[in-house]
């Protein structure tokens, strides 16, 4: 998923405030801190913390700062040189829906000379080049007890999977297509059916025959509010339809306020405006916003404390980067708490819930990596984190896994022996070997993984990935599903030796024959 890193406008905020969605105190710093009696670090801190966790200077290296990061958020401060028009290269409809929020203000937000302290701060603190990972893996132990096969389709030259999920109920394998299209294949990877969809699709809700789709709209960064969630038969109206959602990423259907029907919830992930909301039974005119702010995009739908009400923890990947739960009170009421919050260049982007220790409370393994804007350099930071649950939905990071370009990892036990190994995929970066956007980590016990990689993975750019029983043989099968985004990027594949570039490929699990 493609999102920008410093995002939400200061006015933008302070826009929100006056409407009342805000904490009025978010632009205090406007009102008292106008002084140039304050040093670059003094500044950084009081106008950076108003839309994101503060950013040190050592997350990213000086070329990054001064060529791209710094601009940009100058620009949202109102800051631009002379004849600069931060709108020059973007399209005409998208630079309104901008200017209409004042993400870029007409008039400065700052002194020029505060803005200048704060650049010098962060020039003079920062590396010359990115900071190494430590304890980065090695790739050299080749992936048993799995067989590899690709799935391609006709006509086809340049997959862009925007979905993979598997009905475990039907035993239908469903892979989207970023041109509007959704395959739809029985458990011997058979075609069934082809059916063209309203955008890319991204998330399927099952039950009642045909699945509910998910459409995203606009892959690409958009104010647009192009996205849809309907019935895939289009005969049969069972259920409501929902329009101009903001770029949503995923839904999940649950009974939340205890009535006895469904209710829906939605991660609409946006760009610069964004929601998580549920709708209760399924009614798109009744929605319950948890929380408006950009960049919803994963949620489940738990009991963590044990009272009988489901639960909801979410991650938010844009601006305020941070994992979210919202503790259910009851008759649709929520408490939330910030479990953990990130810098805003730690790209996050998937959690799941799994109990690695086996304690009853559910443990937290999740990735950062998305690397597609402003710095796309390589970051020590990025990779795979367990958050350990300490009974009380207190978390804290027990195990750092580092993987450029992490973009999803998945907590199953593989190998049946009783403890939870880890499969993960890297999209966000460009390793000389493309066989290592994939992982496979064999849990040794105490959190101690040895990792695998496959060979046959170095045929995509593995964007989504599925864990589930697809043969039915009682163990757990992972397909992977490639995006290339551009014909330049398949060029860089076929450089590195890469022939061929299927949709997808499934690593059929062989551990039942050992």
């Amino acid at each position: 998923m493609k999102k920008k890193f410093i995002v939400v406008a200061i006015p933008f905020l302070i826009t929100f405030c006056i409407l009342g969605f805000v904490p009025a105190n978010v632009y205090t710093p406007y009102r008292q801190y106008n002084s140039d009696s304050l040093s670059g670090e003094q500044l950084a801190r009081l106008y950076c913390n108003i839309c994101h966790k503060f950013p040190e200077p050592n997350l990213l290296d000086k070329p990054t700062w001064k060529e791209h990061v710094l601009p940009n958020m100058g620009w949202r401060l109102g800051v631009r040189k002379k004849g600069e028009n931060p709108y020059k290269d973007i399209e005409q409809e998208e630079a309104e829906l901008m200017k209409a929020l004042k993400v870029y203000p007409n008039q400065p937000l700052i002194s020029e000379q505060n803005w200048n302290k704060i650049v010098a701060y962060y020039l003079q603190n920062s590396p010359r080049e990115p900071l190494p990972q430590k304890n980065m893996l090695s790739f050299d132990s080749v992936l048993k007890n799995f067989h590899t096969q690709s799935i391609s389709f006709a006509g086809k030259a340049l997959p862009q999977t925007s979905l993979i999920k598997f009905d475990t109920t039907a035993s239908l394998l469903y892979i989207g297509d970023a041109q509007h299209t959704l395959y739809v294949m029985r458990k011997d990877l058979s075609m069934l059916a082809v059916l063209h969809v309203e955008s890319p699709p991204v998330d399927l809700c099952f039950g009642n025959g045909y699945p509910r789709i998910l459409c995203i709209g606009s892959i690409n960064p958009s104010e647009k509010k192009q996205g849809s969630f309907y019935y895939a038969d289009t005969i049969t109206n069972l259920y409501s339809r929902f329009d101009k959602l903001a770029r949503p990423v995923c839904i999940k259907e649950m009974d939340i306020n205890g009535d006895g029907k469904k209710d829906i919830l939605i991660c609409q992930f946006g760009n610069y405006t964004g929601r998580l909301s549920w709708y209760d039974a399924g009614d798109p005119r009744k929605e319950h916003v948890l929380k408006l702010q950009p960049g919803a995009i994963h949620a489940e739908v738990k009991d963590m404390n044990n009272d009988g009400l489901p639960d909801i923890v979410a991650l938010f990947a844009q601006a305020r980067e941070q994992l979210v739960v919202f503790m259910n009170k009851g008759r649709g009421r929520f408490e939330e708490k910030i479990i953990y919050e990130f810098p805003p260049v730690y790209g996050c982007n998937y959690f799941e819930l799994a109990d690695f220790n086996k304690d009853g409370h559910p443990d937290i393994l999740m990735t950062n990596g998305d690397n597609w804007d402003l710095s796309p350099i390589h970051k020590n930071y990025h990779g795979i984190r367990i958050l350990m649950n300490d009974g009380k939905n207190n978390f804290s990071v027990k195990k750092f896994i580092p993987l450029y370009g992490a973009c999803k990892a998945v907590a199953r036990d593989f190998d049946h022996d009783g403890d939870l190994d880890i499969a993960a995929i890297s999209f966000y970066d460009d390793p000389e070997d493309p066989a290592h956007a994939f992982l496979y980590l064999e849990n040794k016990g105490n959190l101690a993984f040895s990792p695998f990689y496959s060979p046959d993975a170095g045929a995509g750019k593995w964007l989504t990935m599925e864990v589930a029983d697809v043969n039915h043989d009682g163990y757990d099968d992972i397909v992977l599903g490639s995006f290339i985004y551009s014909m330049g990027e398949l060029t860089k594949l076929a450089a590195k030796g890469v022939e061929h570039f299927p949709q997808a490929i499934i690593l059929w699990n062989d551990h039942k024959q050992e």
